[in-house]
């Protein structure tokens, strides 16, 4: 019985070790025949892929034979632009680049001529037409925008001792309030308030020269151009006086001492500030404030109170001097005390106080302090009357870079330039060509409400003594 056990075990195995070598060959057959169809699907791609590329390679020397023909045909034009220009210059007597600027120069001269001339025709019929509707607009615009904050700053009202008066200010025919005009750059505002008339002017020098004329007049009764001129030239002079005042009592007050100890220009740039204002703060109270801030900062600190008080008296002289020479007015300013003796650490503070300079000194960083404390103290500054301030000088820079102008004045809060020339240099055509190129400059430069109308006058005056 064991025996046939065993026999019976050994034919099972036997049995199962030919059924999975069967199931091996199976294996082994489906993936030879699934290599093989692999196989060759990749040879059919490799045919396509090399279809392929001979067609690239075909387009390729395809192109590469347009590009040389390209190339070719490129060649014979330019042989032929370069026969036809020598053509044309042995013709014509003149090279192509001399012939290009006979004609362009041509050209400008006859559309700058014929432009002016246009221009002056189209202004001519529109300033006929809509002169009074724009003056409306422009005066609502600009009251709108700046009345409350320019009123104190710009206009002085002058009271006149009767109403008859107003006729002889005016002249016949508005000569003399014309020249009153011409001769201070001031607006003179004549209206129906009784009893009274208005300076207008952004640069308060000017105005206050212009106030004293004007009163000059008044009591002497003689009202004409002459007279306008002989009292304008009077009254110069009393604001120089005014102003040398002003700076010695700048400096008693700020207790540095006699002007004897600063320079007499110096003091009488000082006493200038004392008509003008930034951000709608006096110039000359802001330095004498900013000098007794400084001094007593000096004081605590156990620093030599002099050379600061007298830094900080001086930081903004510049300004009084900004719009004649070009730069800031803390380097104006620095290079002015400079040339007029101030020492170095005073001329240091100066050009430092906004810290366009670095600070290096104790009488620099204090000038700084004071400057700030002054400056930012509630209610001291008004933005848009600095703003305003500036336009109008930029106004008057612009128009005055033009060769020939000799004064300009900017009138009417803004809203009116005028530009006045030198009648042998500048003629006509010219003196269109001028208020056209300032206007342009306005509108790419500056922004302002409104509009701002550019008046060229081109005078001429003859004049003879009968004895």
């Amino acid at each position: 019985m064991g025996i046939a056990q065993g026999t019976e075990t050994g034919s099972s195995l036997l049995l199962a070790a030919g059924v999975l070598i069967g199931a091996l060959v199976l294996v082994l057959v489906a993936g030879f025949l699934m290599l093989r169809q692999r196989r060759a699907e990749l040879d059919r791609r490799e045919e396509r892929l090399t279809a392929e590329l001979h067609r690239l390679h075909l387009h390729e020397d395809e192109l590469a034979a347009r590009a040389a023909e390209a190339e070719r045909i490129r060649g014979e034009l330019a042989d032929r632009e370069a026969e036809s220009r020598l053509l044309l210059e042995r013709t014509a007597g003149l090279s192509s680049a001399q012939a290009r600027d006979e004609v362009v120069r041509g050209a400008e001269s006859e559309a700058r001529r014929e432009a002016a001339l246009t221009v002056r025709e189209i202004e001519r019929r529109a300033v006929a037409e809509g002169e009074g509707r724009a003056r409306e607009i422009i005066a609502a615009s600009i009251q709108r925008l700046a009345a409350e904050q320019t009123a104190d700053t710009v206009i002085t009202t002058l009271r006149l001792p009767s109403e008859d008066m107003k006729g002889r200010v005016i002249g016949r025919e508005g000569r003399n309030i014309r020249a009153f005009e011409a001769v201070t750059g001031v607006n003179l505002i004549v209206d129906d308030t009784p009893g009274l008339v208005q300076l207008s002017c952004f640069d308060p020098v000017r105005r206050e020269s212009a106030r004293l004329t004007l009163e000059s007049l008044l009591v002497d009764g003689r009202i004409h151009p002459a007279r306008i001129e002989e009292a304008h030239e009077r009254s110069r002079a009393e604001v120089e006086r005014l102003c040398v005042r002003a700076g010695e009592d700048a400096l008693l007050t700020v207790g540095i001492g006699a002007s004897g100890e600063m320079s007499p220009e110096l003091v009488r740039t000082l006493g200038t500030l004392r008509y003008r204002t930034s951000y709608g703060q006096n110039v000359l109270g802001h330095l004498v404030e900013s000098a007794h801030l400084a001094g007593m900062m000096a004081a605590e600190l156990g620093v030599d109170p002099e050379p600061v008080r007298r830094a900080a008296l001086l930081h903004d002289i510049g300004k009084a001097l900004s719009h004649q020479v070009p730069g800031s007015h803390a380097a104006i300013g620095a290079e002015f005390a400079r040339r007029h003796g101030e020492a170095a650490e005073v001329v240091h503070a100066i050009e430092a106080h906004h810290g366009e300079v670095e600070p290096k000194t104790v009488e620099a960083v204090l000038t700084q302090a004071a400057d700030a404390c002054s400056a930012g103290r509630p209610g001291a500054r008004k933005e848009s009357v600095e703003a305003y301030v500036r336009r109008l000088e930029r106004l008057e820079e612009i128009a005055g870079s033009h060769a020939g102008v000799t004064k300009v004045y900017a009138m009417q809060a803004g809203r009116e330039v005028r530009v006045m020339v030198q009648p042998e240099a500048v003629d006509d055509v010219r003196a269109q060509e001028i208020a056209r190129e300032v206007a342009r400059q306005v509108r790419e430069e500056l922004t302002y409400p409104g509009q701002i109308r550019i008046t060229v006058v081109r005078e001429s005056r003859a004049t003879e003594v009968a004895r």
